[in-house]
């Protein structure tokens, strides 16, 4: 208790030195746009990081071969599989979605090819999103981040008292939080620039392909949704009645023979005589007691 009541004078002088170095972490108003990214980098037009989006919809003949075949598209092109989902109702209703990471460079390559060599190209939509600015704040900040974190371990090596180190650690603590977090963000925005993301969707001969923009809205929209409903409670309850129908099949029977059982052995009992109700001859009479 002494040596803390004792650290507090000379304590301040570092406290000021921790909270100079905090605020050299952050960026001035000076130094952000109004959208709160650094604005004092300079970027050239070979520094632009741009995340690449695609989807595209194919009827194939055959889902499944058209799957493999993308796939093997996309592999030689240096890109792969990340998700995939089928649906195999038949051989003309199937449907396959297919996401994949393509390579930037491939990108147009790749996409011009599953359009022509899987079947008929019925759909297709691309987007693009420019994060060159959101890239250079980040790095910005994680290289300011990181000079901080040295400079407050430095002085932490030169703390003398138990407050002062306390203080220090809490503070390079925080530090390592922030850290962290940026280099996150940092690993995420390159993974996602790295490989641009096509969602591939095949579809049977036979199947209905509906476009979201095309849907009926308000009254009609809503009396689809019911029907849809409708239908869909109808396919499921017809389902359970037909896997619960064989086990009907096999208890009915036995059933009914627990029942004609039970009711033949009552049947079998004897019955109780009933005590008479009225006056029987030999009794003596009520009104001549």
């Amino acid at each position: 208790m002494s040596s803390d009541a004792g650290a507090g004078a000379p304590a301040a002088p570092l406290s000021g030195q921790a909270e100079s170095l905090a605020k050299q972490a952050r960026p001035t108003r000076q130094q952000q746009s109004q959208d709160g990214l650094v604005s004092n980098v300079k970027l050239t037009q070979q520094d632009r990081q741009v995340i690449y989006t695609g989807q595209l919809t194919v009827r194939a003949k055959q889902v499944t071969t058209a799957a493999q075949q993308a796939k093997q598209i996309v592999t030689a092109a240096g890109g792969y599989l990340s998700k995939e989902e089928s649906n195999s109702a038949n051989d003309t209703e199937d449907s396959a979605t297919l996401e994949f990471k393509i390579p930037p460079s491939k990108y147009a390559e790749v996409l011009g090819r599953l359009g022509k060599e899987l079947g008929k190209q019925l759909s297709m939509s691309q987007g693009t999103q420019d994060v060159t600015m959101q890239m250079a704040d980040v790095n910005s900040r994680l290289q300011s981040a990181q000079q901080s974190l040295e400079s407050l371990r430095t002085l932490l090596k030169k703390a003398d008292t138990i407050g002062q180190v306390l203080q220090v650690e809490r503070e390079i603590s925080t530090r390592e939080a922030d850290l962290e977090s940026l280099q996150a963000q940092q690993k995420e925005l390159a993974t996602q620039v790295a490989m641009a993301t096509l969602t591939l969707r095949l579809v049977g001969p036979v199947a209905v392909v509906e476009d979201p923009s095309d849907e009926p809205a308000g009254f009609f929209g809503g009396l689809k949704a019911g029907w849809d409903a409708l239908v869909s409670f109808a396919k499921v309850a017809v389902t359970v009645f037909g896997a619960v129908l064989p086990w009907l099949l096999v208890s009915l029977p036995l059933l009914a023979l627990v029942i004609y059982l039970a009711r033949r052995g009552r049947a079998r009992r004897p019955r109780t005589p009933m005590p008479p109700q009225g006056p029987q001859p030999g009794d003596p009479d009520p009104e001549a007691a």
